[in-house]
């Protein structure tokens, strides 16, 4: 099955997001740059991509997932739109997202105790550094342009809030209709001291 951890979006977030997908669509898209964009229902912060995963190990997975994570909750906050590849890569831009103007540090250390939690259960995770975003849009095709396109108009300030005291483990099943998502566990995060008591 494929596999992978994030944090939830709250319908007021997926909202707001929408809006300023919407915003960024109007502002840059054309029939030439051949953008396809991410439906926001299908929206998720991704903090770790698992993969196919046979079932026995699965079942380990979805055990680990469901013990409580000792970070207390907190706030993330959306903000800030840029591309995949980053400026200096060789390439033209193929991802298009938003990242986080407040809560990435948080996100990041949670990140962390979900990838060693995985990890430890025998599951093989990309090794490469870790942006928390949210992906808005695929380029099909892309040019050089289009990187300076988006930072044209991408705006400061903070598009939406969310509040995180969990991570969701979710099998992702592939159609001609697009992904479908099923949670299979949920960590909540609680304050260290309450995590140890537990």
């Amino acid at each position: 099955m494929r596999l992978f951890i994030a944090i939830d979006l709250d319908d007021a977030a997926r909202a707001s997001i929408a809006r300023e997908q919407k915003r960024i669509a109007a502002a840059i898209d054309s029939a030439e740059k051949d953008l396809t964009w991410v439906a926001v229902d299908r929206m998720h912060l991704t903090l770790v991509f698992l993969g196919e995963v046979a079932d026995g190990p699965a079942a380990g997975l979805v055990e680990a997932m469901a013990a409580p994570i000792a970070h207390a909750p907190f706030e993330v906050a959306f903000g800030g739109v840029g591309v995949f590849p980053p400026a200096g890569a060789r390439k033209p831009p193929r991802v298009l997202w938003i990242g986080l103007a407040e809560g990435a540090q948080e996100t990041v250390a949670v990140q962390r105790t979900v990838a060693s939690r995985v990890t430890a259960r025998g599951a093989t995770i990309e090794d490469r550094g870790f942006h928390p975003h949210l992906t808005l849009a695929r380029w099909r095709r892309s040019v050089w342009s289009d990187r300076r396109r988006v930072e044209d108009h991408a705006r400061s300030g903070v598009v939406a809030r969310v509040h995180v005291d969990h991570v969701t483990l979710v099998q992702s099943r592939l159609s001609s209709a697009g992904p479908s998502y099923t949670a299979l566990a949920r960590a909540n995060l609680v304050a260290a001291e309450s995590a140890v008591n537990r």
